[in-house]
């Protein structure tokens, strides 16, 4: 059971009172997107504005540092598994963005001088501070933390009441929940939610005095899920690697107006496409070819190879130190000698699939 939260709606048990301004939901019109896991870097999936002041960090800090607040900051900082004493230059971290989308978060309520956890789902427009891998951390109009919703993007079900009715545009199938990006990212690149074809990179920890604007139109390199070279099937996508405990990501339009693509898994290469050189080596073959010969005959008790066996021959297979071929040792040549007493042949001439050097 996840309970609808509506942009604009105040929360019935704010940890900040909504009426001072401490943050503004806006009016946005989520883009046709497929729902699910989405890495917290990936481009477009968060708005801004050319009113980027959406959510006032100065504010909140001011009032989770007062003495006069101080058990709500503890139970504030608990929430997101901090400190008191660490909130301040935890909200120096954070960043303010708008979602695009329907979005699942663990939120928090403050009752009876605690912080009461539950699953939430926020209307898209509503305004977030993100953290450094672009997760949800606080829901801006009330400052209630936030954290990552654990549970099955599938197996939902919202709760609407008449506080937070259903909304327009909602769609089940749309719905997201954001991972963590692989490591600390520099910059956020979003998507104004008035004008689609201006993109904003807002650096991380900033409210938008030094957002640089560029087009949401042009394709633009993104690294892959281990952050050290730009990913060869989406180079000149806008579409980051994907979050992982889905299936992997469709072909991406190259804009990031449109919204991020189809979710997929936050590690691992994609299933098409060519390998990586960097990919880490396979523990099976790359190829059907048999396997080179051993330094020493296989054990008669070695299963055998797949490969089919060269003709019968009552001598062992002879063993080499040299590249090993495809071709089968003929008994035209004499064995050669060997320190291991001599053994009834293998079922087959060729080496054992299992043994290794």
């Amino acid at each position: 059971m996840v309970k609808a939260v509506a942009a604009g709606v105040p929360s019935l048990a704010p940890f900040f009172d909504e009426n001072q301004g401490l943050g503004r939901d806006a009016q946005v019109r989520a883009p046709a997107a497929h729902g699910g896991l989405q890495q917290g870097d990936t481009p477009g999936l968060y708005g801004g504005s050319k009113q980027p002041t959406i959510c006032d960090v100065v504010r909140l800090e001011e009032f989770l540092t007062d003495p006069a607040n101080e058990r709500k900051a503890q139970a504030w900082a608990a929430a997101l598994s901090i400190s008191a004493a660490e909130i301040p230059g935890y909200l120096g971290r954070l960043t303010p963005v708008l979602l695009r989308h329907d979005t699942l978060v663990k939120n928090h309520d403050y009752k009876k001088g605690k912080a009461v956890p539950f699953d939430a789902l926020l209307q898209t427009g509503i305004a977030i501070l993100v953290d450094e891998r672009g997760l949800p951390a606080v829901k801006c109009s009330c400052g209630n933390p936030l954290r990552p919703f654990e549970g099955d993007t599938t197996r939902i079900k919202v709760e609407f009441d008449d506080r937070n009715e259903e909304w327009k545009g909602y769609e089940k199938s749309s719905v997201v929940a954001v991972r963590p990006a692989t490591r600390k990212v520099e910059q956020l690149a979003l998507v104004d939610v008035q004008q689609p074809d201006r993109g904003v990179n807002r650096p991380v920890g900033t409210t938008g005095e030094d957002d640089t604007e560029f087009d949401t139109r042009e394709r633009r390199a993104v690294q892959d899920a281990s952050g050290s070279t730009p990913s060869t099937s989406s180079s000149s996508s806008t579409s980051t690697s994907p979050p992982s405990g889905s299936a992997p990501p469709q072909s991406s339009s190259g804009s990031v107006s449109s919204g991020p693509s189809s979710p997929g898994p936050t590690s691992g290469p994609p299933s098409a496409g060519p390998p990586s050189s960097a990919s880490p080596p396979s523990s099976e073959p790359a190829s059907s070819d048999p396997p080179p010969v051993s330094a020493k005959p296989p054990s008669p008790k070695d299963p055998t190879s797949s490969a089919p066996p060269p003709p019968p021959t009552g001598s062992p297979p002879e063993t080499t130190s040299s590249a090993p071929t495809s071709a089968p040792v003929t008994s035209s040549a004499p064995p050669p000698e060997t320190s291991r007493p001599a053994t009834s042949a293998p079922s087959t001439g060729g080496p054992s699939a299992g043994s290794t050097a």
